[in-house]
């Protein structure tokens, strides 16, 4: 029999590609196994303070000491929490640059600057959540209002009337009120401050009349009667709040919001590399101290894989960007 060159040399080529994709899979698989073998760097995308920073600086130092090396936090601030993401979307993907990331540094940065350098689901991987804050709307005592009807009631008797504080244009509670206002059909003048705090000030004076505000932030001065917690934003009730029903349970046919924290990655992190860290998040985030200290600090524990991580981003995403659309909201408010 005649052997045939050319389908000889195709077979041994094949033979080859297969025998290097068994390689570099193997070499993978081993890098998994020894991940991590150097300090891992975790980037903060915001100013070192805020519940960004808090929750690296208390879930690291555990993941460091599974993983035995140093896990080094980072903060890189700027242009809406983009430039730290940019940073790691831009990075080796080797699973020794991770970021942490939020609403703003996955959704709304990416939404309200179209020149951003990165997105958020081409260019970064999900490693996992590993924790949520809840977020409530919030009145003057002053306002009325025992629930989200009476609020609907008193905005649809004076459309603009009450006016609404956010931290400023495009951030999350600007974005959650009108979301509300949309499922209502109802307006109120919004009020733009430079951050969470002098907008919960605000709330607090009178000089506004609603905040949707993180739950840590307003709980002090809940229970002091200087404000009144009406409804939670999220997808249930907070364990920090269990009496405080949601707009859902509430009536209203809104998409759920809450702060949710988690890490991600450059895209083409190995997928072995990716299991590797959620499972460490996974035993970090169990651990019975972490866990207390969190809670004291107003984090509920938050362990989504992940895939629910990933899809989770995505349906914010398409949520906010379609209520940006709607609102014509802009960054300079």
């Amino acid at each position: 029999m005649r052997r045939n060159p050319a389908r000889a040399t195709a077979v041994l080529a094949t033979m080859s590609a297969a025998a290097t994709i068994t390689l570099h899979a193997g070499e993978a698989a081993a890098q998994a196994a020894s991940f991590p073998i150097k300090p891992v760097r975790i980037v903060v995308p915001f100013a070192p303070g805020g519940p960004n920073d808090l929750i690296a600086r208390l879930v690291g130092p555990k993941l460091g000491e599974l993983w035995a090396q140093p896990v080094i936090v980072e903060n890189r601030p700027g242009a809406g929490a983009t430039t730290g993401m940019e940073a790691v979307a831009k990075s080796a993907p080797d699973g020794y640059t991770l970021g942490i990331g939020n609403n703003s540094s996955l959704v709304i940065g990416p939404l309200m600057q179209p020149k951003v350098g990165y997105d958020p689901v081409k260019d970064l991987v999900p490693m996992g959540s590993m924790a949520m804050t809840a977020y409530v709307l919030a009145v003057n005592p002053r306002v009325p209002a025992k629930g989200i009807a009476d609020l609907i009631a008193i905005a649809r008797t004076k459309p603009g009337f009450l006016a609404y504080a956010s931290s400023g244009a495009a951030t999350i509670g600007h974005l959650a009120t009108e979301i509300l206002l949309a499922a209502t059909s109802t307006k109120m003048l919004h009020v733009p401050y430079k951050g969470a705090g002098p907008s919960l000030t605000a709330l607090i004076s009178g000089e506004t009349d609603i905040l949707v505000v993180a739950l840590p932030a307003a709980e002090p001065f809940a229970k002091a009667g200087k404000l009144r917690l009406i409804a939670a934003a999220g997808a249930q009730r907070s364990a920090f709040a269990p009496d405080l029903p949601t707009l859902v349970e509430q009536g209203l046919k809104v998409p759920p919001v809450d702060g949710r924290y988690g890490l991600v990655g450059p895209l083409g992190v190995p997928r072995e590399v990716v299991q590797r860290v959620h499972a460490t998040i996974v035993a970090a985030v169990k651990n019975d101290d972490l866990r207390k200290r969190m809670l004291a600090q107003g984090f509920e524990p938050l362990l989504d894989s992940p895939e629910q991580y990933g899809a989770a981003i995505r349906s914010e995403i398409e949520v906010f960007a379609r209520i940006v659309r709607s609102a014509g909201i802009k960054v300079d408010g």
